[in-house]
């Protein structure tokens, strides 16, 4: 079952879910709402015109500065979550405020799931409709909790303790199975 705004409060108070900084008034009434960090990162991929899934993932990471940074439609960006959330209690949903996503932004493609034990700032996956400024530490998305039935067992991956914005490790998971 989702976690009641009004629960979540309760769960923060009771150290039993982590969201730093919080701010009371980012609670919605079956979630908290996040806010984007002030990177991002584009994938190098110029000199052999693709990513190589065996290889290390080349990033470039840029400061989105106060007076904001414009995102181009057909590019995939990653940023981060200001905030640091999670919990060793409750398994997460990122998704993106109705705001965000009327405007053509897309901030999570194909990995919304948290796990229960990761307590990090989040990436996001980025594309846009049409070209938009973004800036930094605007309100871009809203995190869920869940209850988790059975002994949850404690996310211990790769991006485990992640802080910022972090490219892909796909060459760590890279076996063809045969």
């Amino acid at each position: 079952m989702i976690l009641t705004g009004d629960e979540i409060y309760n769960e923060v108070k009771n150290g039993n879910i982590v969201i730093e900084p919080f701010l009371k008034k980012n609670l919605d009434p079956n979630s908290y709402s996040f806010h984007i960090g002030n990177e991002i990162i584009e994938y190098e991929y110029r000199k052999q015109g693709f990513l190589d899934s065996k290889e290390k993932v080349e990033c470039k990471k840029y400061h989105i500065p106060e007076d904001g940074y414009i995102l181009y439609p057909k590019k995939f960006y990653l940023a981060s979550t200001y905030e640091k959330m999670g919990s060793n209690v409750y398994a997460k949903s990122l998704l993106a405020s109705f705001s965000i996503s009327s405007c053509g932004i897309w901030i999570q493609f194909s990995a919304p799931l948290g796990h229960v034990g990761a307590i990090i700032n989040w990436t996001l996956e980025i594309m846009v409709a049409q070209k938009i400024k973004i800036y930094p530490h605007m309100k871009i998305g809203k995190l869920a909790f869940w209850d988790v039935c059975g002994e949850p067992l404690l996310y211990s991956g790769k991006y485990r303790g992640s802080n910022g914005v972090v490219g892909s490790k796909i060459q760590e998971d890279f076996t063809i199975l045969r």
